[in-house]
């Protein structure tokens, strides 16, 4: 087993009498991700032998999606976690839905989010909504991986409990809440897997069709890749990582949202099968569209 490392999910602090401000890796994580993403976009679109018929919108235009992004994070994510994970906590506390500093973060929400957010951007802009969602899925993995990371060092969303050697021990409760066992428990570091499938992997995978393959001239082709690939990264990661704890019951140990006898999927599965359903659609679409005739 290993230890935790010791790392304070806050990088500094700064208390001035009444007011205190601290910056967390997890707010550091989504900085870095919008902003890399933001100035990645921008050099895709300014690189002429990536677009055979021309780039679909201007840097200066990309500058003005990071704003519509980071709205459709924020509440995207925010509202999707209150409504597929504790829609009944929320319903009788409707005033801790604005506590976004009290953590509670759905990808799958903030994923919506984004594409509603894209959409309304495209037809106030007049911009083609394919090839800017081409834009948007090459760079993705970047906030996805850090983010991960930061969950990891947040010491939240664990994994469940494993006897292999590179288990971690959680600190707090993930410790203490492992069914038939004595003392300390080791969880898998599902965050860290996330961080490597659904972030650096896929990234990197993204990076090779769009700049060795020439995948932008087909639009759809490099955002149905990216549906399927985090879809099916995370339909495997969640058969090891713990479910949420509105899920968990006595008749239900394992967490699944849907089950008989035992046997069904998760939440975060359930909700990942309509993308890896769109990602190939879109990547079947595209091959044909790209066929001779």
């Amino acid at each position: 087993m290993i230890p935790f490392p010791d790392i304070s999910p806050e990088i500094f602090r700064i208390d001035l009498g009444g007011f205190s401000f601290a910056l967390r890796w997890y707010a550091l994580a989504y900085i870095v991700g919008l902003v890399a993403g933001w100035k990645l976009i921008a050099r895709l679109v300014s690189t002429p032998r990536l677009w055979p018929a021309g780039a679909p919108m201007t840097p200066a235009q990309v500058e003005s999606l990071l704003t519509w992004v980071i709205l459709g994070v924020v509440l995207g994510g925010r509202l999707g976690f209150v409504v597929f994970y504790q829609p009944a906590y929320y319903m009788q506390n409707p005033g801790h839905i604005l506590r976004v500093w009290e953590g509670g973060m759905s990808f799958h929400g903030g994923f919506l989010g984004v594409v509603v957010a894209g959409i309304a951007f495209c037809r106030l802009n007049r911009i083609p909504m394919l090839p800017l969602a081409d834009l948007m899925a090459i760079v993705a993995p970047i906030g996805i991986g850090l983010g991960r990371l930061a969950n990891f060092i947040n010491a939240e969303l664990w994994g469940r409990p494993t006897t292999l050697p590179w288990g971690v021990i959680f600190p707090g409760e993930a410790a203490q809440t492992c069914p038939g066992v004595v003392g300390l428990c080791a969880r898998h570091p599902s965050q860290l897997y996330e961080a490597a499938l659904e972030g650096a992997l896929l990234f990197a995978a993204l990076l090779y069709v769009t700049y060795r393959k020439g995948w932008l001239s087909t639009p759809g082709r490099i955002a149905g890749l990216f549906f399927a690939g985090y879809g099916a990264a995370r339909f495997a990661v969640e058969f090891v990582r713990q479910p949420d704890a509105q899920f968990v019951t006595e008749g239900n140990p394992l967490g699944l949202a849907v089950h008989v006898a035992g046997y069904g999927l998760t939440m975060g599965q359930i909700l990942s099968l309509p993308m890896i359903l769109a990602g190939l659609w879109f990547i079947t679409r595209a091959r044909r569209q790209t066929a001779p005739a």
